[in-house]
């Protein structure tokens, strides 16, 4: 089976999610170059950038499984790998930053202490 004989529904749901994959990336990229400080900036590709692969990887699982050329089980582990992997990577990234930056740690849930004064003053966004 070739490429040309696929469905119109399979090539529609895979070509939908190619789409909705590559915008979820875009748009993690997007907020990597545009937030403004380190928290804000890892969150965005994170999230973004799991939900783009995931896209693609989904898509590669219809297709190649529709026209049984292969076992779709590298792409099964890779989506897992990926799934698992980026949130504790961003975890860790923002944990060992609070760690060099206390001053950046957010008062305690439930404490009454001035957030400002907790956390600093930031300076005012140029924008």
């Amino acid at each position: 089976m070739t490429h040309d004989d696929l469905p119109f529904a399979i090539d529609l749901v895979a070509s939908l999610l190619l789409v909705s994959g590559g915008g979820f990336a875009l748009v993690g990229a997007i907020g990597l170059a545009r937030l403004r400080d380190f928290y804000l900036r890892v969150h965005a590709p994170t999230k973004a950038s799991t939900l783009g692969v995931g896209g693609a990887l989904l898509a590669s699982m219809l297709v190649f499984s529709w026209t049984g050329q292969r076992l779709v089980i590298h792409e099964l582990l890779i989506t897992v790998f990926v799934f698992v992997t980026a949130p504790i990577a961003a975890h860790l990234l923002v944990k060992s930053a609070l760690e060099r930056e206390p001053a950046q740690r957010p008062p305690a849930p439930g404490s009454v202490a001035d957030p400002a004064a907790d956390i600093g003053e930031r300076p005012a966004d140029p924008r």
